[in-house]
Formats: C-alpha cells, sequence, structure tokens
C-alpha cells in the first residue's frame, strides 16, 4: 500500500525513490499541473533485452528453454516450497495502459502502485513460458507436475548470497489506482506471457 506505515525500503534504490516520493507528496497540495508516480511491480514484455541480468523472469525463463531445453527456478527458502515465492508480475501493455489513461486524465495525481493485484509464484511464470514455447513449436502444453517429471523445469539451491535481500512476496494494493477510476483490466501471468513469448519467438 502506498502509506506510511507500509513503506520500508530493503536498500538505498528503494530508500531514494521513497524519498522523492514524499518530495512529491508534500508539493502536491499546491500543484497546478498533474504530477503521477507510479510504483511499478515486476514489468514483462517486449524489448526489455537491453535491461540485461535485470531483465524480467519470463525473458531468462524463454532464453534458458531455448537455449538449455530447461527452466530452473530457486528452491524452497524463506518458508515457501520450491518455485512457490510469488510476485505481482504484470505485463507492459497493461502498464502503458495505465500511463495513457493518466495522459487523458490531468487532473489526476498521486502516488499509485502499478501491478495486477495478484501475487502469482514463480511457478506460474515458468509453466506458461514452457507450455507457449512447447505451442510455437507444435507441441501440447504439459501440468506443472509433467514438466518437471520430464526435466523441462528444474530448481536449484537458493543463493546464499541473495539471504535477507530476496523478496519472497509481492503483491500491489490497487485501491488508490482504482479509486482515481483507472477500470484497466490486468492480465494473468498465463495470458501475458503467451503474448510475450510469440513476440520473443519472432525475434
Amino acid at each position: 500500500m502506498e502509506e506510511s506505515e507500509h513503506e520500508q525500503p530493503l536498500n538505498v534504490y528503494g530508500y531514494s525513490k521513497l524519498l522523492f516520493d514524499n518530495i512529491v507528496r508534500r508539493a502536491l497540495p499546491g500543484l497546478r499541473s498533474q504530477v503521477a508516480g507510479f510504483r511499478y511491480f515486476n514489468v514483462y514484455g517486449p524489448r526489455e533485452q537491453h535491461k540485461g541480468r535485470m531483465a524480467s523472469v519470463a525473458f531468462h525463463h524463454f532464453n534458458q528453454l531455448r537455449e538449455q531445453g530447461r527452466v530452473a527456478l530457486f528452491g524452497a527458502h524463506d518458508g515457501y516450497e520450491a518455485g512457490t515465492q510469488s510476485r505481482d508480475f504484470v505485463f507492459v501493455d497493461d502498464v502503458v495502459a495505465v500511463n495513457l489513461w493518466f495522459l487523458q486524465h490531468p487532473e489526476r495525481s498521486g502516488i499509485f502502485n502499478v501491478g495486477t493485484g495478484r501475487a502469482q509464484p514463480f511457478n506460474d511464470v515458468a509453466l506458461g513460458t514452457i507450455n507457449a514455447w512447447r505451442r510455437v513449436i507444435g507441441q501440447p502444453p504439459l501440468s506443472l507436475q509433467q514438466q518437471l517429471t520430464e526435466g523441462l523445469l528444474t530448481y536449484i539451491a537458493f543463493p546464499e548470497a541473495l539471504i535477507g535481500k530476496y523478496q519472497s512476496y509481492t503483491q500491489a494494493d490497487l485501491k488508490a489506482l482504482r479509486a482515481t477510476g483507472c477500470d484497466i483490466q490486468f492480465a494473468d501471468v498465463a495470458s501475458g506471457v503467451s503474448h510475450y513469448v510469440d513476440w520473443l519467438s519472432r525475434q
């Protein structure tokens, strides 16, 4: 939620973002023009290749699958079973739609979460990526268990370097966004990843 009691940055990057949000909050009452700050959750979709290792999980899954024939996820950690750590994954087309909505509604200002409002496990991203790729190459979809059995999905030990620095669960609270009248409907992982894999496979 975009409220101070829920804002506890885990690193300097997050803290710097919060400082700027707080400056905007103080200025909002006296502003005569629109200022809209967006807190993007885990965005994925076309044209993110330049981000390298910081590109989305879906992008890396696609490349792992094409190059190695399998997708690897982190194993159990922080009370979560393997692959069940969850994030709010939001498709870039929907992020664009939110930006355009605010462009068309210049009377709306504030700090807003931009996510789907749903936390989905990394297993869902892997499942969607593998099945979308199988569809592209003319093969039928498989269940998560079938993918594990066939070695298309594997789990690796959680890296020690990430212990204490990793978010095992994120989910956007959309009440502030919806209160503006923005009613953009966000794609779930299955449909968003399917569109993304179609795009990646044509590159």
